[in-house]
């Protein structure tokens, strides 16, 4: 429809022509600019000018589209210093505390007045102060009395593991197959022992242990037999094979040995689990925990002649720490080839180090290190606390825990990699430190020297026996140990365990001084001796925290609580 002409006077009725179209405020004038009088701007300077200019850019939105991206980049060339300027430096990023290996200069830094430290605190013998509660704790397995093997009740049948892993990794294997037999009402068969590429040991249970003492320990509360009766294994043509496996899940709980494994067990009268390590799980009722205890800490004694050699390396080393009243230092070094390949760490090796690495992981470990998507980061490992310690770096924490020059030292190891150089530092500060090469003859040693599990239980039996334990790196062997020297030791491990991730900080930190370093290990080596004591708690390994389930309390004051531990 067609507007009317609404002008008064007009005979006409034409269409009214369309309204102009506004135009764009960039571009409208104001019509009254003729009409009155111009506003004069004042004098601006050239900032002021500059300033208004990049501002108009910034608000109009083609210029923020043409302009962000581009100050943006340029922002970020530099500040990743890609990109030089004559007007400024280009910035560089230290690495984060912790991250980096530079432990050989803090050593040179700190070696003055480390040889100056003239402190006549003897460390060894006044480490030790902290108590529990006023409690002792002492070794309580309650063994069954009375009766011979046979008094048992008719065994169900029997149970054959097979062990894997090293010394300390089988030993948790044997420990648990008792407590699984006993549970079950079985008999256990020795447990075979799985050789493995990595520690290239072919050594049968009696060859580490005693057997016939296992076996005699064990008598009333378990049936153990080195071998399968005949009529049975007949059945599966002599080959155990044959006989059904059970591929049992890690920590299973004890009730799936009871609901699983007990039917099948009833109807084959053999059964394999295979393979066997940490199959069980850390809680269980105490009956189990009770026969944990008594594998553990009663029953697995080395055989007579590794058990012979290693008391006769004790004996040299309290003879040769006389002046120190016959206390050493053991000290469970981690610095062999496999065990930094396998870390992943980066120390100060350079090239040829890296070459050896890469070929260590690809020897032990084919593909596991260069899958696609893997990245591995050494400096963030470093910060976390997963770096095996140097000999470097042990020898500088113990110097600053107050061990002087003088202090004996046992060094349980195996072959340390690239030795003639890592070791110089740490002989340097301990002139007096020991291996099992060192106080045995070759003759001595000869019998053991292609076993490590039978090298690995000499150093065990050493590390025992010491007036102070020094882990410096996670696994089996320290934590075995830490538990049997709790149930020798009234339960405290007398064990220094540093905190990594905060000698990763102080080992990088180029302005720390001797003073200030030593009070750091001295507050670590305090922090050590309050955690010495440590009750068991949930899903806790009992072969590191016997107490209570294997040791009961007394007052220091009072006869021995023979009561078991539940009810202490």
């Amino acid at each position: 429809m067609l507007a009317k002409n609404r002008l008064p006077g007009s005979g006409h009725t034409t269409p009214s022509p369309p309204g102009s179209p506004r135009r764009s405020p960039r571009y409208r004038r104001s019509k009254a600019s003729g009409r009155f009088p111009t506003v004069v701007q004042p004098n601006r300077t050239l900032a002021h000018r500059l300033s208004w200019l990049i501002v108009s850019v910034l608000l109009r939105r083609q210029g923020v589209f043409l302009f962000a991206p581009l100050i943006y980049i340029s922002c970020m060339l530099i500040y990743m210093g890609t990109v030089s300027f004559d007007v400024g430096p280009i910035i560089r990023h230290r690495s984060p505390p912790g991250s980096v290996y530079k432990s050989p200069q803090l050593y040179a830094k700190l070696r003055p007045e480390m040889d100056a430290d003239n402190s006549t605190a003897d460390a060894i013998s006044t480490i030790w102060k902290h108590s529990y509660k006023g409690v002792e704790w002492k070794p309580y397995v309650n063994k069954s009395t009375g009766g011979s093997y046979f008094t048992l009740p008719e065994s169900n049948g029997y149970i054959y593991v097979e062990a894997n892993g090293g010394l300390n990794q089988q030993r948790t294997s044997i420990c648990n197959a008792v407590a699984v037999a006993g549970y079950l009402n079985a008999t256990l068969v020795i447990p075979n022992f799985h050789y493995h590429s990595i520690w290239r040991d072919p050594s049968k249970f009696g060859d580490i242990y005693d057997e016939e003492f296992f076996v005699s320990t064990l008598a009333n509360d378990v049936r153990v037999v080195d071998t399968i009766p005949e009529y049975l294994m007949e059945r599966f043509d002599y080959n155990m094979t044959n006989v059904y496996n059970f591929r049992v899940k890690a920590w299973s709980p004890i009730q799936y040995y009871r609901d699983s494994i007990l039917p099948k067990l009833l109807e084959e009268k053999v059964i394999r689990i295979s393979p066997f390590a940490n199959r069980l799980s850390f809680d269980a009722p105490k009956p189990v925990q009770r026969l944990r205890c008594l594998a553990n800490y009663e029953a697995l004694r080395f055989s007579e002649p590794i058990l012979t050699l290693g008391e006769t390396l004790v004996k040299r080393m309290k003879e040769q720490s006389a002046n120190h009243g016959a206390k050493y230092v053991s000290v469970h070094l981690r610095f062999e080839e496999d065990m930094v390949a396998f870390s992943c760490c980066v120390f100060d090796g350079g090239k040829q180090e890296k070459q050896d690495m890469i070929a260590a992981r690809e020897r032990g470990w084919k593909g596991k290190f260069t899958k696609p998507g893997r990245v591995i980061r050494p400096g963030a490992i470093r910060q976390n606390g997963k770096c095996p310690l140097t000999p470097l770096e042990v020898g500088l924490m113990l110097r600053g825990m107050g061990f002087n020059k003088s202090t004996y030292i046992y060094l349980a190891s195996g072959q340390i990699y690239n030795a003639n150089r890592t070791m110089a530092p740490l002989l340097e500060m301990f002139p007096n430190l020991q291996t099992k090469e060192m106080l045995a003859s070759e003759e001595e040693l000869a019998p053991y020297k292609n076993f490590s599990s039978r090298m690995a239980a000499i150093d065990y039996t050493v590390c025992l026996h010491s007036e102070v334990f020094v882990t410096t790196q996670g696994g089996n062997f320290p934590h075995f140990l830490m538990g049997h020297r709790r149930y020798l030791f009234g339960g405290h491990s007398k064990t220094i365990r540093p905190d990594k991730r905060k000698l990763a900080i102080i080992f990088d930190n180029p302005n720390i001084g001797w003073r200030s370093f030593k009070r750091q290990m001295l507050n670590m080596r305090s922090h050590s001796d309050s955690k010495g004591f440590e009750l068991k708690r949930p899903n806790d390994s009992i072969y590191t925290f016997p107490c209570p389930d294997c040791m009961s309390r007394r007052n220091k004051t009072t006869t021995p609580d023979t009561r078991p531990p539940s009810a202490s």
